[in-house]
């Protein structure tokens, strides 16, 4: 039972000052008087909630909420963070507070596929994603002159096998110079370590050229061709170092006839692909997507 709030803005919401906007995001074992307490900490610090969603799973035992509120008062969000340790730690959760105007700085990687990559350019371009790429990187340069047209760095780290490693290592030194908060593969086909999957645990996402669990391996709509298949799919989902198998964000599908042929699937799959890693990253960037083990909990 969430307690009585506190008396809402006079402004309407499209005039209220986008700089007291503020989202909590957490999770922890499912018990009574979580959203009592969320509700009163922020009734008490002169908070108002705009929008609340929460979901306690029975299975995993766990209970997810997210909250966007506004503060009539002038706060910090490093004050906010140091109130609500407290509550916090009561109730063992994982947690967060952003604000949500600030947009999330993302690391792209591609290799010679480009359609994510520009499809992901141009919505962060237009404002239809709420990110500031930072950087591009590539095992290969060819690119580099459409990354440049957009005025963002573009960087070349080649990967073979006998120096993976250091390429990792550049790589990874980059996200931390550019303080970098999420990587997204758009269609970067190289293989990454156990150990960068690890480091990058949850801040990372990669787009699967097909809906899985399904085709794996080389030209996967060829595959579906040949067995007939009636939707193509695509899969966005969080990198673990188990292949493929990570937390599933997003998937998208299209229908199909039997008088498509593999280049028109291909084509297909590509629109379908950029779908649904733009829905992923957007909903990552916005702190919808709460982890739950090998599955996402998305408030979207």
């Amino acid at each position: 039972m969430s307690a009585p709030q506190p008396a809402p803005s006079l402004l309407p919401p499209s005039d209220r000052p986008s700089s007291d906007q503020y989202v909590l995001t957490l999770s922890c074992p499912d018990k009574q008087g979580i959203v009592h307490a969320v509700s009163s900490y922020l009734f008490m610090t002169g908070c108002n909630i705009e929008d609340s969603q929460q979901f306690g799973d029975h299975d995993t035992g766990l209970f997810f909420m997210r909250v966007h509120f506004s503060a009539e008062a002038p706060v910090t969000v490093e004050k906010l963070r140091a109130s609500f340790a407290a509550i916090g730690d009561s109730f063992r959760m994982e947690w967060q507070i952003h604000r949500p105007e600030e947009r999330m700085r993302i690391l792209l990687m591609v290799s010679k596929f480009g359609h994510c990559l520009n499809d992901l350019l141009f919505r962060s371009r237009t404002g239809a994603l709420p990110v500031e790429i930072v950087a591009v990187v590539s095992n290969h340069t060819d690119f580099a002159e459409l990354v440049g047209s957009y005025d963002i760095p573009f960087h070349h780290i080649p990967v073979t096998r006998d120096n993976k490693a250091d390429a990792e290592a550049q790589l990874l030194e980059l996200v931390r110079s550019e303080n970098v908060e999420l990587v997204v593969l758009a269609r970067y086909m190289q293989v990454l370590s156990d150990d960068l999957c690890k480091q990058l645990s949850g801040r990372i996402i990669n787009i699967h050229h097909s809906f899985l669990p399904s085709f794996k391996g080389a030209k996967p709509y060829h595959q579906a061709h040949a067995r007939g298949v009636k939707l193509i799919g695509a899969t966005a989902h969080y990198v673990t170092a188990d292949l493929d198998e990570g937390p599933i964000i997003e998937q998208e599908v299209e229908r199909v006839g039997h008088d498509v042929t593999p280049e028109q699937l291909v084509a297909i799959g590509r629109d379908v692909e950029c779908q649904a890693l733009a829905r992923a990253v957007k909903w990552h960037s916005e702190h919808r997507v709460l982890l739950n083990g090998r599955r996402t909990v998305i408030f979207a």
